[in-house]
C-alpha cells in the first residue's frame, strides 16, 4: 500500500491545492508513482473523466502534475453547492440527489466506506498519495463524523502539513490557534507547518518561526514564496475575479455569475499577448469589450434572473444589436435562447424567458448529461468564421436539452470520445451570437487563435504579434516551476522523513 501524506489548511484557498500539485510533480520527478486525493470537495468547477464520470478540477489539475489521467477515485465526493444553504451531492462521479447543508451534514457518515474504497484502490496502485484537506481542521462546529481533514487523515494515517497564508496577514495566530484547537487524538498527526504565499527577505520572518516551533513543538518545514503559477483554480475564491480590469488590444469580458461554474474554460486566453481577459459582474465594468462571454452555471434561470435585475441582461442585448460577438458556454448558451422550462424542480421549477439571441427552446432534464467529446466547429458566421472546420475537444456535463428552431444553426459537431457512438448536433449561432455546451472548447490552441485572429481582422488590427500556446504543454512549464519552487524552499529531505515515517499503528 502506498505511503501518504496530507495537506491542510488553516483556511480555505490558503493554498492547499496548489502545494498538492506540487508535491506531486516532485514525487513524480523523484520517480515515485503518485497518485492526488480529496475525499469530499466542495466546488462548481467540475471535470468529466473518459468513463463520463465527474469529479472536481482541483484532483484534476494535481492528476496532471502527477503524470497520470484523472480518475473519480481521486475525488469520490463532490458537492456542487445549488445556493445559499444547499448543494447538489455527487457520489463516485454520478449525481446521488440535492441535500440542505444540515440534510448532507446527517447523511455523510454513510459515505465512509466509498471514500475507503477509492482511497484503498488508489493506495494499491501508487507508491505515495498525497491528500488534500478541506478549510480547516479546526472548525469545531463540523468535526462530528469529520470525513475531510482530521478523520481523513486517521481513516489513511496519514501524517499531516499545516499550511498558513502568511499573504491575509496573522499567519502565527492561524497556525498556533489550529494547532491548539486540535482534539488531543488528532494533534500526534500534525507532523509539520508550513508557511505560504510570503513575500520579501525570509531571514526576517526567522525569529516568527523559531517561535512558532517553541511555542507549537512542530517544525516548519517550508515558507512558500508567492508564486506566479497559471494553473486552474479550485473555486471561486481564485484571484482571477479581482484581477486586472486593464482592457487589452482585444477585449474579452466573462460574465461573472453568482454561482459561476467551470470558469477554467476561458484561462488559454489569460496566456496570448494582447489579450485580456475580465471577469464583470456589474454594467459599470463592462465597458466595450470585442467579445462577451456568459459562462456555465449551477443555477442557470437564476442567474439570469440576477443578470435581469442588475442590468447586465440589457447591456448584453444592447451589444448583440450593435453586432458584438456573444458567445454562451453551457448554461450560458442556454440563457441565451428563447425560453427555460423546467417541469422536474432540477433548478427552481417553472419556467422564464430566454434573452431571445438565439430561436431555441432548453427544457431541463433529471438525468445529466455526462461526456467527453470531440469534434468540429461547422460552417461558422458572423465575425468568428476563422472557427469553421476547426478541431475540439472538451466534455458535456449539463441538466438541459436545447431544442433548435427555425433561424438557427448548430454550431458544431461533435461525439462521444469514448463510446464513439456517432456524431451529433451541439450549440448554435445566428449573426455574431454562438453558444456550446461543450466546456474546454477554448483549450485547444487552433480554437483560441481562430477566435482572436477572427476579432483583430475585424477590428482591422495586425494579429501577427497575439500568438496562441499549446495550453497543455504550457500547463506542463508551469507544474514544474512549481515543483522547482517548492524544491527551493521547502525541506524535503524532512518532508520525505514524515512521508517514510507515517503514523503508527
Amino acid at each position: 500500500m502506498a505511503k501518504a501524506i496530507m495537506i491542510q489548511g488553516t483556511m480555505s484557498n490558503a493554498g492547499k491545492s496548489l502545494l498538492c500539485a506540487g508535491l506531486c510533480r516532485i514525487f513524480k520527478q523523484d520517480g515515485y508513482r503518485v497518485a492526488p486525493f480529496k475525499s469530499q470537495n466542495m466546488a462548481l468547477n467540475s471535470f468529466i473523466t473518459e468513463e463520463g464520470l465527474e469529479m472536481g478540477r482541483a484532483q484534476v489539475m494535481q492528476a496532471e502534475a502527477a503524470g497520470i489521467k484523472p480518475s473519480v477515485l481521486m475525488n469520490p465526493i463532490l458537492l456542487k453547492p445549488t445556493n445559499d444553504i444547499g448543494s447538489q451531492v455527487i457520489v463516485n462521479g454520478e449525481v446521488r440527489g440535492n441535500m440542505s447543508a444540515r440534510e448532507y451534514f446527517a447523511y455523510k457518515h454513510n459515505l465512509v466506506d466509498d471514500i475507503m474504497k477509492a482511497y484503498n484502490t488508489l493506495a494499491a496502485e501508487n507508491d505515495i498519495i498525497v491528500i488534500e484537506g478541506a478549510g480547516s481542521p479546526a472548525e469545531i462546529n463540523l468535526k462530528t463524523e469529520d470525513i475531510v481533514n482530521m478523520g481523513m487523515a486517521k481513516m489513511a494515517k496519514a501524517p499531516v502539513l499545516l499550511v498558513g497564508d502568511i499573504d491575509r496577514g496573522g499567519v502565527f495566530a492561524q497556525l498556533i490557534g489550529t494547532a491548539m484547537l486540535l482534539d488531543e487524538d488528532e494533534k500526534p498527526y500534525l507532523k509539520g507547518l508550513i508557511i505560504n504565499k510570503f513575500r520579501g527577505d525570509k531571514t526576517i520572518l526567522d525569529p516568527g518561526i523559531a517561535m512558532l516551533e517553541e511555542k507549537t513543538g512542530i517544525p516548519v518545514v517550508g515558507v512558500a514564496p508567492y508564486l506566479n503559477i497559471e494553473v486552474e483554480d479550485e473555486d471561486s475564491l481564485t484571484e482571477r475575479f479581482s484581477g486586472n480590469q486593464e482592457v487589452g488590444v482585444i477585449d474579452i469580458a466573462v460574465i461573472r455569475l453568482p454561482r459561476i461554474s467551470n470558469f477554467t474554460d476561458f484561462n488559454p486566453f489569460e496566456s496570448m499577448n494582447g489579450v485580456s481577459l475580465r471577469y464583470v459582474h456589474h454594467v459599470s465594468q463592462l465597458k466595450n469589450p470585442d467579445m462577451i462571454v456568459i459562462p456555465g452555471t449551477k443555477n442557470t434561470m437564476e442567474d439570469l434572473l440576477w443578470m435581469r435585475q442588475n442590468g447586465l441582461e440589457a447591456a448584453i442585448l444592447k451589444a448583440a444589436a450593435e453586432g458584438k460577438i456573444i458567445f454562451g458556454v453551457c448554461g450560458g448558451y442556454q440563457m441565451l435562447g428563447e425560453t427555460l422550462s423546467d417541469p422536474h424542480g432540477v433548478e427552481a421549477g417553472g419556467s422564464i424567458s430566454g434573452m431571445g439571441l438565439i430561436p431555441m427552446d432548453t427544457i431541463f432534464e433529471e438525468e445529466k448529461t455526462r461526456t467527453r467529446v470531440t469534434g468540429t466547429f461547422g460552417q461558422t458566421g458572423g465575425v468568428l468564421s476563422d472557427l469553421s472546420g476547426v478541431h475540439l475537444e472538451g466534455y458535456e456535463i449539463h441538466m438541459g436539452v436545447s431544442a433548435l428552431k427555425e433561424g438557427a444553426r448548430p454550431m458544431t459537431r461533435i461525439e462521444d470520445f469514448v463510446a464513439k457512438s456517432g456524431m451529433k448536433d451541439d450549440g448554435a449561432q445566428k449573426g455574431n451570437v454562438y453558444g456550446t455546451y461543450v466546456h474546454g472548447v477554448f483549450d485547444k490552441e487552433e480554437v483560441a487563435k481562430a477566435v482572436i485572429t477572427s476579432i483583430a481582422r475585424e477590428k482591422g488590427i495586425d494579429a501577427s504579434d497575439i500568438t496562441g500556446v499549446d495550453f497543455q504543454a504550457f500547463k506542463e512549464t508551469q507544474y514544474d516551476i512549481l515543483a522547482a519552487g517548492l524544491r527551493e524552499h521547502f525541506d524535503m529531505e524532512k518532508i520525505y522523513q514524515i512521508l517514510n515515517e507515517g503514523m503508527p499503528e
